[in-house]
């Protein structure tokens, strides 16, 4: 996992305590933690994406089986998100409080209990039943790698770390989405099961493997690492301890839980909704998009073609998350590397809308995939600058739980506008500029963020006073 060279402006903070270190030490200490770590998580997000989204390639099939109108598939895709609300904030505070490791293997091993568990459903109820249980399952995952990552890894190695998470989500829709389409194709009527019901026992089984897999291999924080040297863990924790004190200096309250209702992170909130109504609506409904297509083509698709078809706007993505996030990182800007992906979906999201050939609309579709997967990489970097321990864990949870609730209200309302319209070019228009406005609203946020830290001064010269 190479790092590039340390930026001028991301050095440590002087009070770091980390003299007994070279910069090339540091850098190898960074290294050998992601070595450590990522693969791992990156692996469990790979599996957890493909569980999470499967059902869009099921539809194929499963639709038809269940008798489920485009609507009923949207609500039913949306309602994960649901049961993920309502059970994010507690699963990261609990989280926080008995440690990453445990607790991120407990959502792995419930999380594949309940997708393979899917393949049991008989009916729109049913339906619906499981996949509220998902969303309670999985509930905190998202949330709590991004906090685990604040506590092993300082600020300006942060955002590339998030990206090799990310890499693992992004990865399952090149792989994952052909992988499926195989199952599809080639299970059907093996144990006397639909090729979709076996699809979802194949692949909610490797959820609990990982589980386990984590529960061996991860550790809560730097001083638990017995495969770091002493001078290596003692470096780490300075750095990590000097940033959260420059936090807190900072920030009144930054490490009280009553921070989650400070406006910053209601603003990130909404910017984050805006992000994943665009993100959900075109993940759960981009194979359907792309059996239109069969008319221009004048046959028929597989499932396991339109999976790989599928698999094109993701791999663009792939290409270039990770140096936009290392962009990021090298220069410290989060504000409009959060919001220019936003922009980019909306420019491919009308421009799917308007282009009535495959090949134009593929294109779009990889512009607005590739602004999907390059946002959340600096975005959560933002709440770090003013959140720390009870309060990072409960704002992070909230700003993804509210934000995700986009994921609810996108499938669903696309899934309306498909069955009204006969065509998917309203929804498009409608999650781009619903995105759009996510990217104005984080541009924003710098001047939200100044106003709310002239406050507190004013509060507290009052209160000296």
């Amino acid at each position: 996992m190479a790092l590039p060279e340390e930026h001028p402006a991301s050095a440590p903070p002087e009070n770091s305590g980390d003299g007994r270190l070279t910069e090339q030490e540091k850098r190898r200490t960074i290294r050998k933690v992601g070595w450590r770590l990522m693969p791992v998580l990156a692996f469990a997000y790979f599996v957890n994406s493909i569980d999470k989204t499967n059902i869009s390639l099921a539809s194929l099939t499963m639709n038809r089986d269940l008798g489920l109108t485009e609507a009923a598939f949207g609500l039913a895709s949306g309602l994960f998100f649901l049961g993920y609300f309502v059970f994010e904030v507690p699963s990261n505070v609990i989280l926080y409080k008995v440690g990453p490791r445990r607790w991120i293997t407990r959502i792995m091993v419930s999380w594949g209990v309940v997708s393979a568990a899917t393949a049991l459903v008989h009916g729109s109820g049913s339906l619906y039943a499981v996949r509220v249980l998902l969303g309670v399952a999985e509930a905190g995952f998202y949330p709590g790698v991004l906090l685990y990552l604040m506590f092993w890894f300082p600020t300006r190695y942060r955002g590339r770390m998030l990206a090799f998470f990310v890499l693992g989500g992004s990865l399952s829709g090149v792989f994952g989405n052909p992988l499926t389409g195989l199952i599809l194709d080639h299970t059907d009527g093996l144990l006397g099961l639909s090729g979709w019901r076996m699809m979802f026992v194949l692949e909610g089984l490797p959820a609990i493997a990982v589980g386990v897999v984590a529960l061996l291999v991860l550790r809560d924080r730097p001083v638990d690492a017995k495969w770091l040297t002493e001078r290596e863990r003692t470096w780490l924790t300075g750095e990590l301890d000097a940033e959260q004190s420059l936090v807190h200096g900072r920030n009144a309250h930054a490490g009280s839980f009553r921070m989650i209702t400070d406006i910053r992170v209601a603003m990130l909130s909404f910017v984050y909704f805006c992000k994943a109504v665009g993100q959900y609506g075109l993940t759960f409904f981009m194979p359907q998009m792309i059996v239109l297509f069969e008319a221009e083509a004048h046959h028929t698709y597989s499932a396991t073609t339109v999976s790989l078809l599928t698999s094109v706007p993701a791999l663009a993505a792939v290409l270039v998350a990770v140096p936009w996030a290392m962009h990021s990182d090298r220069t410290g800007e989060r504000i409009w590397h959060s919001a220019l992906p936003l922009f980019a979906s909306t420019a491919g999201l009308c421009a799917a809308a308007a282009f009535d050939r495959p090949v134009a609309i593929m294109v779009a579709l990889c512009v607005a995939s590739m602004g999907i997967g390059t946002m959340s990489q600096a975005f959560f970097q933002i709440p770090g600058q003013f959140l720390t321990g009870m309060a990072a864990a409960g704002g992070l949870a909230l700003i993804n739980a509210v934000g995700n609730l986009g994921g609810f209200v996108s499938p669903y309302a696309t899934g309306w506008l498909k069955d009204t319209t006969g065509t998917f070019s309203t929804a498009c228009y409608v999650m781009g500029a619903v995105m759009a406005v996510g990217g104005f609203g984080i541009l924003a946020f710098p001047r939200v963020a100044r106003r709310k830290a002239h406050t507190e001064l004013l509060r507290k010269a009052h209160t000296h006073a």
